[in-house]
C-alpha cells in the first residue's frame, strides 16, 4: 500500500462528504460513492491492506471533521469503509448480481444499526426516540425557514406545524423501508459504478447475467399477499409491519418492471436518446413506477418477456 493510495482515498471520502454538506439535492447522492473507492483499493491490494487503508482513512476523516465540528462524519466513513471492503469479497466470489445486492444491502443495514444503538446508548436514547427527535427537528427547521421567507400569517404557521408533526410521524412508521430502499439504491449505485472504474484500473469485474432477463424471486408473491392481508385485517404493529414490507417489495418488483422495459429497448434495438429521456420519464413521474411494480409483479404469470418459455423450449424432449 502507498502513501498516494491512502491520499487518494482520503481526498475522496473528503471531497464527497464536503459535496453532500455543500450542494443541495445532488451532494448526498455524491456521498453515497463514498464505498466505491474504498471497493476499488480493496480488490486492488488485497482485503488486508484494503482494512489498513479504510482505517487510515477513518481516522484521518475522523479527525479532520471534529475539527470543523462534524464529529458524526467518522461514523459515516467507518459505515461506508465497511461496505467498500464487504462488496469486495462479494465481487470475489462472483455470486450474481441479486446476491450481491442482497447481501450488500443486510451488510450496510446491520453496521449502521450497530452505530444507531451505539449512538442512542451514548445519549441515554431508544433508537426510535432519538429518530423521532431527529426528524421533528429536521422539519421544524425547514418549516421555520419557509416561514421566515415566505411572511406567513400565524394561522397558517400554526397549520404548517401540525403538518410538519403529521408528516414527521408518517416517516417514522415508514422509516425502516425507507432505510432498507436508501440503502439497496446506495449498494446497487456502487456496484453499477464500480464498473466503469474497474474496467480504468484494468480489475477484474464479475460477470453478471443479462440484467434485462433478471427477475424475483417467485415465492416472494407469498409475501405481498401474507403483507395485504395483514395490513386489512391487523392493526397495530402487525400493521405497521406490513406497510413496511409492500414498501420494501413494491420497490423490488419495481427494479422488475425496469428489466423488462430494458429487455424490450435491448430487443428493438431503441436510440441512446430515446433510452435516455424513457429513463427521465421514469424517474420524474411516479405514476410510471407504479405502473413498473404491478407489471413486474404479474411478470411472475404472465412471462412478458417469455423467459420461462424460451426456457422450457430448450429442455431437451424425453420420450416415454
Amino acid at each position: 500500500m502507498k502513501i498516494t493510495d491512502v491520499a487518494g482515498c482520503v481526498a475522496w471520502a473528503g471531497l464527497l462528504f464536503l459535496a453532500a454538506m455543500g450542494i443541495p439535492i445532488i451532494g448526498p447522492f455524491l456521498s453515497l460513492l463514498i464505498q466505491l473507492r474504498f471497493l476499488y483499493y480493496s480488490t486492488k491490494l488485497g482485503l488486508y491492506a484494503g482494512l489498513m487503508l479504510a482505517a487510515l482513512t477513518t481516522v484521518t476523516i475522523g479527525v479532520g471533521a471534529k475539527m470543523a465540528g462534524y464529529p458524526h462524519v467518522a461514523l459515516f466513513c467507518l459505515e461506508f469503509s465497511l461496505l467498500g471492503l464487504i462488496l469486495s469479497v462479494l465481487f470475489r466470489r462472483n455470486i450474481g448480481f441479486a446476491r450481491i445486492l442482497f447481501w450488500g444491502t443486510v451488510s450496510m443495514l446491520t453496521v449502521g444499526l450497530i452505530l444507531l444503538v451505539a449512538i442512542a446508548f451514548s445519549k441515554n436514547m431508544g433508537v426510535m426516540e432519538m429518530m423521532r427527535g431527529y426528524l421533528e427537528a429536521q422539519f421544524t427547521g425547514t418549516l421555520k425557514a419557509y416561514q421566515g421567507a415566505a411572511g406567513l400569517p400565524q394561522d397558517q404557521v400554526v397549520e404548517l406545524e401540525a403538518f410538519g408533526k403529521a408528516l414527521a410521524a408518517l416517516f417514522i412508521r415508514v422509516y425502516p423501508s425507507l432505510m432498507v430502499l436508501g440503502t439497496l439504491f446506495a449498494v446497487w449505485l456502487n456496484v453499477g459504478f464500480a464498473k466503469p472504474l474497474f474496467r480504468i484500473g484494468r480489475l477484474p469485474y464479475p460477470d453478471f447475467s443479462p440484467l434485462d432477463r433478471w427477475q424475483a424471486p417467485e415465492y416472494l408473491v407469498w409475501g405481498v399477499i401474507a403483507s395485504g392481508f395483514a395490513l386489512i385485517f391487523f392493526d397495530g404493529g402487525l400493521q405497521l409491519a406490513a406497510v413496511n414490507a409492500l414498501i420494501v417489495l413494491a420497490a423490488v418488483y419495481a427494479f422488475q418492471g425496469i428489466s423488462i422495459v430494458l429487455f424490450f429497448l435491448n430487443k428493438y434495438n431503441v436510440a441512446p436518446w430515446l433510452r435516455i429521456g424513457v429513463y427521465i420519464l421514469i424517474f420524474l413521474q411516479q405514476i410510471f413506477v407504479a405502473l413498473l411494480a404491478i407489471a413486474g409483479l404479474f411478470d411472475q404469470w404472465f412471462d412478458f418477456r417469455k423467459i420461462h418459455r424460451k426456457g422450457k423450449a430448450d429442455e431437451p424432449k424425453t420420450e416415454d
